[in-house]
């Protein structure tokens, strides 16, 4: 459901803009997709909000033209998430949260905030066994792609949320997730940009 409506309002995005790059209006239109990709990053950026039915929205409604600057941008968000997670003081974040009513969110950054990444890690892993944590800490990157990668995250997080998390967890190191959210995001984009693939 919410693939169809973001694709219907990305459609209409496009269809209000009309688009059309002509000598008088090159400066507007270029204006316009920088703005557009600007707010399209810190959407994503936002726990709780669909980013891959948007990413996948946007990708239907203007084809493969504009997959490389979707999947910059989808990659600049994640990354923007995490390091807001990383450095961001924890009250801060927890009263970021508070302020646009994102109760589930901040209730779960207040109980993580006087705790070590060890013990943010039991806390979201609470009740399971020691095996599981193992095998959690040992495929924790790819258990962060699969994460940020399946539409219907928005239910725990969204990609936003799943980055503020990783970062505010302490576990996952600045190069390897990067890494990891470039590769997680980019077989769509990519099989649009080389197979011409439509949505």
């Amino acid at each position: 459901m919410v693939l169809v409506l973001a694709t219907w309002a990305a459609h209409e995005i496009r269809d209000a803009l009309n688009l059309q790059v002509r000598p008088d209006n090159e400066q507007q239109v270029h204006r316009a997709i920088m703005f557009g990709a600007i707010a399209y990053i810190g959407l994503l950026a936002l726990p709780f909000v669909p980013g891959a039915e948007i990413g996948l929205a946007m990708l239907a409604a203007f084809g493969t033209a504009i997959a490389p600057l979707i999947y910059v941008c989808t990659v600049a968000a994640m990354t923007l998430a995490y390091i807001v997670g990383r450095f961001l003081p924890i009250r801060i974040l927890e009263r970021l949260l508070s302020f646009f009513r994102l109760r589930k969110a901040s209730a779960l950054v207040a109980r993580a905030a006087p705790l070590s990444s060890e013990e943010r890690l039991e806390m979201l892993l609470h009740g399971q066994s020691k095996r599981t944590l193992g095998l959690v800490l040992r495929f924790r990157y790819l258990g962060l792609a699969i994460a940020v990668n399946t539409p219907g995250n928005s239910i725990i997080g969204g990609g936003g949320g799943i980055m503020i998390l990783a970062g505010l967890s302490g576990i996952f190191s600045p190069l390897a997730t990067v890494l990891t959210v470039m590769i997680a995001v980019s077989p769509v984009p990519l099989a649009m940009i080389f197979f011409g693939l439509q949505i």
